[in-house]
């Protein structure tokens, strides 16, 4: 009888859905999700913009959040700073070359948890076939079922890039060296 109830205490244990890692998809569809950047123009002013084509998916657990594993795709070909002549210049050889480098990719190593909501999302960051180590500033909006009956979590981040250091060739001047990305990521748990 002992035996029994063991048994049935074991059973019931694995049919109670407990909180492990569960994974997202970016919500790109219904576009509550952003790439958006923005570099200083000479000194002088700031030119900004955003990637249309992305992708990516997420693993995350709030109990255990330095478990957190990230991938994103990046089409460099959707570059839009909302004037069509600057993006055809950002697309050629000077800066991205998407005829040539078709997709750019982020991919978590690590997270580091500075506190509850926020922390440091360590990867490396492939842009015109050079990948180089990249930290994103994170920080946890919030989490909840959806009016749909799903279940969302959001975040936001900030990092920076060194032109230079991901090959690309054109040289603005010192203020125009750092690209700064401004990053909005709300995903739908699968």
């Amino acid at each position: 009888m002992n035996a029994l109830i063991k048994g049935a205490a074991l059973a019931a244990t694995l049919m109670v859905p407990t909180a492990f890692a569960a994974d997202y998809v970016i919500d790109t569809k219904g576009a509550h999700a952003s790439i958006n950047f923005k570099v200083n123009h000479l000194g002088y002013s700031w030119v900004v913009g955003r990637f249309d084509r992305f992708d990516g998916q997420f693993n995350y657990d709030a109990s255990k959040p330095e478990a957190t594993q990230v991938t994103v795709n990046i089409d460099p070909a959707s570059v839009n700073s909302n004037h069509a002549e600057r993006d055809k210049h950002i697309r050629g050889s000077d800066f991205l070359d998407v005829s040539q480098f078709k997709s750019a990719q982020f991919v978590s190593q690590r997270y580091e948890v500075v506190d509850e909501t926020r922390g440091k999302l360590h990867g490396e960051f492939t842009l015109r076939g050079v990948t180089q180590p990249m930290v994103i500033e994170v920080t946890k909006i919030g989490e909840g079922q959806d009016p749909w009956g799903g279940y969302r979590v959001g975040f936001e981040g900030q990092a920076e890039i060194v032109m230079k250091e991901f090959g690309i060739p054109m040289d603005l001047g010192p203020q125009s060296a750092t690209v700064q990305l401004d990053l909005h990521v709300e995903g739908v748990k699968l």
